[in-house]
Parts: C-alpha cells; sequence; structure tokens
C-alpha cells in the first residue's frame, strides 16, 4: 500500500494549484486524474490574468502538471473506484491501494452536451463554434449571431445574459416546445430574443458558422450555448457520507473543510463561480489549512 500526506482528486486547475502548494509545504502529495477536466477544452482563454494574448485550457494545465511535479508532487492517471474512512485517515481504491491522512476532490462537473457525436462536437469547441461558459468567452461572440439552446429558467438567463453581448440572440428549446411562463416570455420578448422550438438535431460545421435543425427549420449561427445544465461529480465525497447542496455540489466551509472530518473540495464541485481564478483560490486556502489541520498532529519535518 503507497503512503501519502494528501491524495488530490482530480488534476484541473484547483487540483494542481493545491499540489503546488502542498509539495511546497513538503508534504507527500499524490494527484490521481481520470483526464476528464473541462479546463482540457478550452480553446483560448482570454481571462486568465497573466496571459493578455490568451492560453488554451491544455497548454495551462500541462504548465501546472509540470510545475507540481518540480517540487515532488505525484501524478497518477487513473480513476478513483472508492475511498474509505480508517483510524488514521482513508484508503483510496485505484489500479493501486493508497492510504493518505488528508483527501481533496478537485472533481469538478461535466457539462450536458447537445445531441453531437464526439468527433464533430470536439472540432466545433476548438473552433469557438459551440462554447459552455458566457462568463469565459462571451466577449468573444459580440455581435455574433448566438443561439442558446436551453429553456425554463437556466435557458433564460443564459439568453439574457448573452443578450449583453449581441442584439442577435436566439433561445432553441432541446427538445420540442419550451417550458416557460408568460414572465419568461414577456422578458425575452423586451430582450428581442427569438424563441425558436426544437427538438435540435443534425449539427453540422460549415466554413465558418454552425448550423442544426430546429423546430423551425434548419438555422445558422455564429456561435452556440448549451444552456443544458451539468453533472456535478461529488460522489466520493457523497460515499464518505459528506454533506451536498440541493444542486449535488459538496457543501464546505470558508476554509474548503466539507462535513466529514480530514476531506475537503475545491473548484467546480464546491457551491459558487465556475471560473478558473476560483478555483485555485480556492485550492490555495484549501491547501494551506490541509497543511495546517495536518500539523497540529505532527508539527516537525521529518
Amino acid at each position: 500500500m503507497h503512503d501519502a500526506d494528501v491524495v488530490i482528486i482530480g488534476g484541473g486547475p484547483a487540483g494542481l494549484t493545491a499540489a503546488i502548494y502542498l509539495t511546497r509545504f513538503h508534504l507527500r502529495t499524490v494527484v490521481i486524474d481520470a483526464g476528464q477536466g473541462r479546463a482540457l477544452m478550452i480553446p483560448v482563454s482570454h481571462n486568465h490574468a497573466g496571459h493578455p494574448s490568451g492560453i488554451s485550457g491544455h497548454d495551462l494545465v500541462e504548465r501546472m502538471r509540470a510545475q507540481a511535479i518540480e517540487y515532488g508532487a505525484q501524478l497518477v492517471y487513473d480513476e478513483v473506484a472508492g475511498i474509505t474512512a480508517t483510524s488514521s485517515g482513508f484508503e483510496v481504491f485505484a489500479r493501486e491501494t493508497m492510504h493518505s491522512r488528508a483527501i481533496l476532490i478537485a472533481t469538478g462537473v461535466h457539462n450536458n452536451r447537445p445531441p453531437i457525436d464526439d468527433a464533430l462536437h470536439a472540432e466545433a469547441v476548438a473552433r469557438g463554434l459551440l462554447r459552455y461558459c458566457p462568463i469565459c468567452d462571451g466577449f468573444e461572440v459580440t455581435d455574433q449571431r448566438i443561439a442558446v439552446i436551453g429553456s425554463g429558467s437556466h435557458g433564460v438567463q443564459e439568453a439574457i445574459f448573452m443578450r449583453s453581448y449581441s442584439r442577435d440572440v436566439t433561445l432553441i428549446a432541446p427538445d420540442g416546445s419550451h417550458d416557460l411562463d408568460p414572465w419568461q416570455r414577456d422578458t425575452l420578448a423586451e430582450a428581442g430574443i427569438e424563441i425558436v422550438a426544437g427538438p435540435t438535431s443534425d449539427f453540422r460545421l460549415e466554413a465558418a458558422v454552425i448550423s442544426l435543425e430546429t423546430g423551425a427549420g434548419r438555422r445558422h449561427f455564429d456561435t452556440i450555448y448549451p444552456a443544458l445544465g451539468s453533472v456535478i461529480r461529488s460522489g466520493l465525497a457523497e460515499q464518505l457520507g459528506a454533506d451536498l447542496a440541493d444542486a449535488g455540489c459538496i457543501r464546505v466551509d470558508s476554509h474548503q473543510r466539507t462535513s466529514v472530518n480530514g476531506l475537503y473540495a475545491a473548484g467546480d464541485v464546491v457551491p459558487g463561480l465556475d471560473q478558473i481564478s476560483s478555483a485555485m483560490g480556492q485550492a490555495a486556502v484549501a491547501a494551506t489549512v490541509i497543511r495546517n489541520d495536518l500539523a497540529e498532529a505532527r508539527p516537525l519535518r521529518r
């Protein structure tokens, strides 16, 4: 059995930031990454401070991996099957069973996608024709033809948000007719947002646009934002009995501690703003608190 002071589950910006801090605190740190992080999908981010010309999510994560490894973090590419609490910490079950004094969950979330095959989806995201984060990249689609796939309150909120970037916004129902109350319809009408019935199907990438079939026929757009919600990867924390928020995020206190002693969480898997900068800040807090909590039991460098 491999022993660690801290096992971090998730190798995105939150997990890797925490790993950099923890290794520099001289703690034996293992990062287990299943390679499914959303950051890897970002073709270019202009929101990340210090990169005025932008940086791809892949390049950012690779730089962070290299930095964590330089200071002594061990990166394991695997999926965690389960965790159990022990008298001295936790056992983490992957290809190799590990014992850890503390665990940081940084598993993030998975975006629900429209019905589009994987290869076409990857190309559409790389070309900026399909986008998932209006806060991250709404600026990049200023005055373009924008479609939001969604309905109900979430779809309406995202369409209204995008209306601050463009006068040409269309809200398309993913399945048949829209689930909108009169107030929502009036709000969309006042904003000049077109309402189109679904279902959405037959996505195609053309010269510089993306098109799809809708209940009103084939439509062409410069970019599409799916507002279809996400799956929060909080199952491992739930398995340990950690408290979850209504949406499934892991509840944490102001120090990123969960309700389970020795278990911490940071990044998109906890409530808050789903942004790289926010995830990194939470990870810095979590790592420092983990160091201080562990030092109470074993304060001196051996």
